[in-house]
């Protein structure tokens, strides 16, 4: 069966670095995986992005040595197989908030004995191999989000579950549910002890700790802290920042050229 790179990267205690896709186009995902990001996520729980544009995103990802991964827009059984059988290699699930929770996102990502996973691999046999049957279950990442109150009152119960491979943190719903304004880095007191909460109870506990940054500067410093998944921007971000910074300077060099009024 192909490789999972990113257990790679953890295995040898490195951290992998994420790409976001919300832009629902495969010309756009398979330029953003010939970048060299380690990982691309692509986002089926906010924005446009459908199960059958997901699909052409993970074949265009699958050019490069890039992981595909994909955060479902529920914990529902039905998408997270449908994702695996379309050949994703992670599958981030929102809004764990128990431990029973946990237990089902396992079981929904797994084959038995170990899981509920229904048979189908279609395209996941083309991306994985002949063996994908055989190797599945301990090939595929599931990341369970924590990003409620709830989840932080359960967090050592869901961290607890067996075969759950990492945690991923949503700063922004986070802060919401503590009462404090949505972030992605510069994050309330409340908010900042909540996720070095989660990072150090996911050490004890040996699971991954993830999480969603806003700027490069902010995910270094968190993998310094010990994360070992961060996502920087993403692919809609990322092009608006290059658009504007491209523009501010055709304006500032336009308006400093002698007798132009405009381009």
């Amino acid at each position: 069966m192909r490789e999972n790179r990113l257990r790679t990267i953890w295995k040898t205690g490195g951290a992998a670095v994420n790409g976001w896709l919300a832009i629902p186009n495969g010309f756009s995902a398979e330029t953003m995986a010939h970048q060299g990001w380690d990982t691309l996520t692509i986002d089926m729980q906010h924005g446009m992005i459908d199960y059958q544009a997901m699909v052409g995103m993970l074949q265009a990802v699958s050019t490069t040595p890039t992981v595909p991964i994909v955060r479902v827009p529920w914990l529902e059984p039905g998408i997270l197989m449908k994702t695996l059988d379309a050949g994703a290699y992670g599958v981030i699930c929102p809004m764990v908030n128990t431990r029973e929770d946990a237990q089902r996102l396992v079981s929904y990502t797994h084959y038995a004995p170990q899981g509920s996973r229904s048979f189908g691999p279609v395209r996941a046999l083309l991306y994985g191999g002949a063996d994908y049957p055989r190797h599945a279950n301990e090939t595929i990442v599931a990341f369970a989000m924590i990003e409620t109150a709830q989840a932080l009152d359960n967090l050592d119960a869901i961290l607890g579950v067996e075969g759950l491979d990492a945690v991923y943190i949503g700063p922004s719903d986070l802060s919401i549910a503590l009462g404090c304004a949505p972030a992605f880095d510069d994050l309330e007191p409340k908010a900042a002890e909540a996720v070095e909460h989660i990072l150090a109870r996911a050490k004890a506990h040996g699971v991954v700790a993830g999480i969603h940054n806003g700027a490069p500067e902010a995910a270094l410093k968190r993998i310094a802290k010990g994360f070992q998944f961060v996502t920087v921007g993403s692919d809609a971000r990322l092009m608006a920042a290059a658009a504007q910074q491209a523009i501010a300077k055709m304006r500032a060099g336009a308006a400093a050229a002698p007798g132009s009024a405009s381009y």
